[in-house]
């Protein structure tokens, strides 16, 4: 299996370096390298990469801010936003602008090493987030309202996924198959109207099932 590759984008010199050392003796290999969202925009167009590793805070265009004109301009690249700040805004907008993960600048080494493999592998990782600030960002219309009613086990499943939980750690928390899993959150996504996990979490806190 060859070595992950990442773009790692962060105004602070010290804290690239220290990054790039930690995931080179993870043997994840940092392709490129950025200190704004500008800059990291051209070098993901010059060199495709596996993953994304940007901070959100930089001068210029930030983070998300480069998310969202990667994604204008048709860049499905996974993207991994990184901060030091816990603030359920940050993970909404992250969220809103399609990263498919988020994570604190304090995380242990074997989390980011996870949190990328996971998000390279398709997975979508969300951190727990105070559910007000959702509900007051988020909202829907009438029509909009889930289209069945939701079982016990189907609430505890988007509870987990509302965790960040993979289908794997669903199965295991839950004594269930994976493939079960999948067919749960199937099903959930279509009783919510959504296409991905991200968003189902949103309009199930927002509709109050979670």
């Amino acid at each position: 299996m060859s070595a992950l590759r990442i773009a790692l984008a962060d105004d602070q010199v010290l804290v690239r370096a220290g990054l790039r050392a930690l995931l080179q003796t993870q043997g994840i290999v940092v392709a490129c390298e950025a200190d704004d969202g500008q800059a990291l925009l051209d070098a993901v167009a010059a060199t495709p990469v596996d993953v994304v590793l940007s901070d959100i805070r930089m001068p210029g265009i930030d983070g998300i801010q480069a998310l969202q004109q990667l994604r204008a301009r048709g860049d499905r690249t996974p993207v991994l936003l990184l901060t030091t700040f816990d603030e359920s805004d940050l993970l909404l907008r992250a969220t809103a602008a399609g990263a498919q993960g988020f994570l604190l600048k304090d995380a242990a080494p074997e989390d980011l090493r996870e949190a990328i493999a996971r998000v390279a592998a398709g997975e979508t990782l969300l951190q727990p987030v105070s559910t007000d600030p959702v509900r007051a960002r988020y909202r829907y219309r009438d029509e909009d309202a889930p289209r069945d009613t939701f079982n016990e086990r189907e609430v505890a499943i988007l509870r987990l996924l509302a965790g960040g939980y993979s289908n794997k750690e669903i199965a295991r928390s839950l004594f269930l198959a994976e493939g079960t899993v999948k067919n749960y959150v199937s099903t959930i996504l279509d009783k919510l109207g959504t296409r991905d996990r991200t968003r189902a979490v949103l309009k199930a806190i927002t509709l109050r099932i979670i």
